[in-house]
């Protein structure tokens, strides 16, 4: 481990101490978030994995919203909505929607239960420390919070035109967000590099 730490808002470097067990460390200088306790269980972290891909995989296979108009029934799902983006000529868009809401969601809790599971069975996945830094960069694409605000405004709009029927896959939508906010928050980098110095003893 590194000796030094950098606060990561005001750039002033520190000499590290011990890991806190209970408490954190803050900076002198702004009083920044500099470490905290490290002391997840990788088993709650696969756990919170397993969750997210299974909320996915039902947000996926499920409508988002049922619209009821002039006696007929539209439906729409997650990768319909790229779909009647792309339809309609919004090709970018409709890449970006797939991209950060489907893609990059299932491409990270897929590769943290690549590299959790292994762990757990104190071993090693082959290109540990590349997949988690590829992790780590990309984690910021994942919009599933984004596209949870934006439907909930298009559904209240909606509302004054058509009766609009929640589906399976808003809600499992809501589930992911706060399942992948959990995981993301279960796996930061001192507590992943924690596991794998652990796996080693």
């Amino acid at each position: 481990m590194p000796s030094v730490i950098v606060c990561p808002a005001c750039d002033l470097a520190h000499r590290r101490t011990a890991e806190p067990a209970q408490g954190r460390s803050r900076c002198v200088r702004c009083r920044a978030l500099l470490q905290r306790p490290e002391n997840a269980s990788i088993d709650t972290a696969i756990a919170l994995a397993v969750c997210a891909l299974v909320l996915l995989l039902l947000s996926n296979a499920y409508p988002l919203v049922a619209l009821h108009a002039n006696g007929s029934t539209r439906e729409a799902t997650l990768i319909g909505a790229a779909g009647g983006l792309y339809s309609q000529g919004f090709k970018a868009l409709a890449g970006f929607v797939l991209l950060t809401t489907v893609v990059a969601p299932l491409a990270q809790v897929a590769t943290l239960l690549y590299l959790l599971i292994p762990l757990r069975l104190r071993r090693h996945a082959r290109g540990e420390g590349l997949l988690f830094r590829l992790l780590t960069r990309a984690r910021p694409w994942t919009f599933v919070e984004v596209f949870m605000l934006g439907a909930l405004v298009a559904i209240v709009r909606l509302s004054a035109f058509a009766r609009v029927v929640p589906g399976v896959a808003l809600w499992s939508c809501a589930l992911l967000m706060l399942s992948l906010s959990a995981l993301t928050s279960h796996t930061a980098p001192g507590q992943f590099w924690r596991w794998v110095e652990r796996s080693r003893q």
